[in-house]
């Protein structure tokens, strides 16, 4: 496999280099802070100079404020299979994000919104001035060749700054030129739809622009089936459940249209053939993304960038803030799966044991055993991180990648599509889902098994709902279900059910009415091996060279379910507030949603 190197020249060019272009402007949210400042005729000028100012757009994505700990393990949280940091609200940070009683002036909000319109601005530098280049369509054919890919992928980068903005905000400033080319910078709110309509077409023309993977080496650059993957996953949104200013959860008339385009885009890159799953879904993340290795069959068709190096700015708390922690005391092990979810696993599905990580870990890498409510997520783990080994850390950065967008995602989108178009399940349809099933049960991906199967003959209702199951088990932990809820008009309906699945996991009632109080684990092991029963009482004696650990308890309850997502009310909670500070500079903003 190819060591990852893309990842440390993105941060080495955009912070060390620093060839990044100074633009006046008086929104603190578009204002970019170079470490050195060149004119665009120098940075302009040349492929090399190109690719450093592209580093730029890239680097806008990861460290604290990015992909690193705060788009991906604060805001995609409570949701109906994690909740982040375990407490009360009333921090004004994080906890109050997850509990759903967040309010402008909250700490955590102004920097990740702050970046990303930073990572608009350097890409809309990239987008306006990489065509105008001389070399675009006179130079050679390598020179053109390179920057027609640097433009599509600049455009790719400005749509998922956008994207990531819309779905936690809302409606939004929206700005497509530099900032030095604009007479007001003082912008109200754009309308969502329009702004996805702008970026659907965008990645229309990205497509055109971007090799395939498989053209061009393997690294964490952007290819087409990206672009193509983003493109549905935005026409998905486009097409869903938002809530609007002008009240409560709408979707448009046309959304078919939408759900269209999202089929299209992953049939051509289904039959493309660039990208297939991986046939260990394990392999996924302890062999590829923990390891520091590009996965080898294209699974991972988009993955944020770290630079390792203990960097707030570059670099990912993944593995630190969430997972096991080391000896019970290092690391936050902060994300905690819900026994609800961990319990909706087939018992012979292997994501179960690679999403959920109910155990601590010796600096000697022996397990420890956690309880049920007190589980991590276990995709990012710090006993799975090699290419180096960090097991014995006390760094709180891994320079473990975010995987953004999987060839299983779009497997899945393909059959929500044309489940929704064709008013029910196609075998097509039929067949997407159950690759992805197939490989969570260790079969053939390719071979029909009816072991696994979904069984024919659901109708479009019952196929959906299967589908927003099996979203669910395959991509848990990776920052997508409670945007997928909100689009789909459940997040209140799985709040509210999962709060009573709880409450009925204590009470002991069906379908938990057997589940062990005690569980019985391998001492002394390097893996979690569990010795006993995970749906029976535990036995009256302990197995031999067993080490136990209280599992079902009150603390469901009381550690849970009493704070789970406490403060949500629908009609507000699907979006975030926007920043005190963003509407103390900019009077032509206001806030909406009831806050």
């Amino acid at each position: 496999m190819k060591l990852k190197k893309f990842n440390s020249y993105i941060l080495w060019a955009a912070v060390t280099t620093g060839l990044s272009i100074t633009l006046p402007s008086c929104n603190d949210y578009l204002e970019v802070e170079p470490v050195s400042s060149f004119s665009p005729d120098y940075v302009f000028s040349n492929v090399n100079n190109v690719q450093k100012q592209l580093t730029g757009v890239y680097a806008a994505l990861g460290g604290d404020q990015g992909y690193g700990i705060r788009l991906s393990m604060y805001y995609p949280l409570d949701n109906d299979e994690m909740m982040g940091q375990s407490g009360n609200p009333g921090d004004n940070e994080r906890r109050d994000i997850a509990r759903y009683t967040v309010q402008p002036s909250n700490t955590q909000l102004a920097g990740p919104f702050g970046q990303l319109y930073a990572g608009v601005e350097r890409a809309n530098i990239c987008i306006y001035y990489i065509p105008k280049m001389e070399m675009y369509t006179n130079g050679t054919e390598t020179e053109k060749r390179e920057l027609r890919r640097m433009h599509g992928e600049a455009l790719t980068l400005r749509a998922q700054f956008y994207f990531e903005l819309i779905r936690n905000w809302g409606d939004i400033p929206a700005q497509f030129n530099p900032s030095s080319f604009e007479t007001d910078l003082f912008k109200g709110k754009t309308d969502r739809d329009e702004i996805y309509d702008k970026l659907i077409a965008d990645l229309a023309e990205a497509a055109t622009l971007v090799p395939w993977r498989g053209e061009v080496a393997n690294d964490e650059r952007i290819t087409q089936g990206a672009v193509r993957a983003l493109r549905a996953r935005l026409a998905l949104f486009r097409g869903g459940f938002s809530l609007r200013r002008s009240g409560g959860m709408q979707r448009g008339s046309d959304y078919l249209k939408y759900y269209q385009i999202a089929r299209d885009e992953c049939d051509i890159i289904i039959k493309r053939g660039a990208h297939k799953l991986n046939p260990s879904y394990q392999a996924v993340w302890k062999d590829a993304i923990d390891a520091h290795r590009i996965e080898p069959n294209g699974e991972v068709m988009w993955e944020i960038a770290m630079a390792g190096g203990s960097s707030a700015t570059g670099d990912s708390k993944l593995g630190y803030y969430n997972g096991p922690r080391l000896n019970g005391s290092t690391g936050n092990g902060a994300l905690t799966i819900l026994p609800t979810y961990f319990y909706s696993f087939d018992s012979k599905d292997q994501r179960r044991d690679v999403t959920a990580a109910p155990y601590n870990v010796s600096s000697a890498g022996i397990i420890q055993p956690r309880n049920l409510q007190t589980m991590t997520d276990g995709k990012f783990r710090r006993d799975w991180i090699t290419n180096p080994t960090v097991l014995t850390s006390l760094a709180q950065y891994f320079g473990v990648n975010w995987p953004l967008i999987r060839y299983a995602d779009v497997l899945l989108m393909f059959a929500e599509a044309e489940n929704e178009l064709k008013g029910g399940p196609t075998p097509e349809a039929y067949e997407a889902i159950n690759q992805v099933r197939r490989r969570g049960f260790g079969k053939a991906i390719n071979t029909p098994d009816m072991t696994v199967d979904l069984e024919p003959g659901l109708d479009k209702t019952e196929f959906f709902n299967a589908l927003v199951q099996e979203r669910s088990w395959e991509l848990g932990g990776e920052g997508i279900r409670k945007y997928d809820l909100i689009r789909w008009n459940l997040l209140e309906q799985k709040i509210v059910e999962t709060r009573a699945a709880l409450r009925a996991m204590v009470a002991k009632q069906a379908p938990y009415e057997n589940l062990p109080a005690t569980m019985y684990f391998a001492a002394n092991s390097t893996t979690p091996v569990y010795l006993t029963s995970l749906y029976e009482p535990a036995p009256a004696t302990a197995p031999a060279n067993s080490v136990s650990i209280s599992w079902v308890g009150t603390g469901v309850n009381t550690t849970l379910s009493d704070v789970f997502a406490i403060g949500f009310k629908p009609g507000k909670s699907e979006l975030l507030p926007l920043p005190t500070s963003l509407l103390d500079v900019n009077p032509n903003l206001k806030q909406d949603y009831g806050y």
